[in-house]
């Protein structure tokens, strides 16, 4: 009997102390420290999103009362800072913003005015970029393309 509440005694503290390692060991992959609303500011919505090969995704938002649309360009993992972009233009109006620099987690916010409009759209973060032409049209498609330098 003094045996068998040893050994358990022993397994409940190792299976303890193994409980608490594993709760306070870091994660595999840490998510990304922000999201799009809290880039772009407040009332603006996701409306479409295009993956940055594995590094991340890029986000047009778009704010029904302002009528503004926002692209911000979100690392999956923030870290060294390297190269990255946000950018969206709009053709029949030829508005245009972009953000372009060395960044640890994200690019942007870039803003035009597209009520009603179709608009072009991307981000690059590292060597790989990402194009979206012809985007929110209603029916029409858009058209996506990833290059990878």
């Amino acid at each position: 009997m003094r045996i068998t509440r040893s050994v358990l005694s022993v397994t409940a503290v190792a299976t303890l102390a193994l409980g608490t390692a594993t709760a306070l060991a870091a994660p595999a992959s840490a998510a990304p420290n922000t999201t799009p609303a809290k880039v772009c500011g407040t009332g603006y919505k996701t409306v479409n999103s295009a993956a940055v090969g594995s590094r991340g995704t890029v986000y047009l938002t778009y704010n029904a009362t302002t009528g503004k649309n926002c692209v911000t360009t979100i690392r999956s993992t923030p870290g060294t800072a390297t190269d990255m972009a946000a950018w969206i233009y709009v053709p029949d109006t030829e508005a245009y913003d972009e953000d372009y620099g060395k960044y640890t987690s994200y690019a942007g916010p870039t803003y035009v005015y597209g009520k009603g409009h179709c608009v072009d759209w991307g981000g690059t973060i590292g060597n790989v970029s990402v194009q979206i032409t012809g985007s929110n049209c209603a029916a029409r498609a858009e058209h996506r393309v990833t290059t990878v330098r």
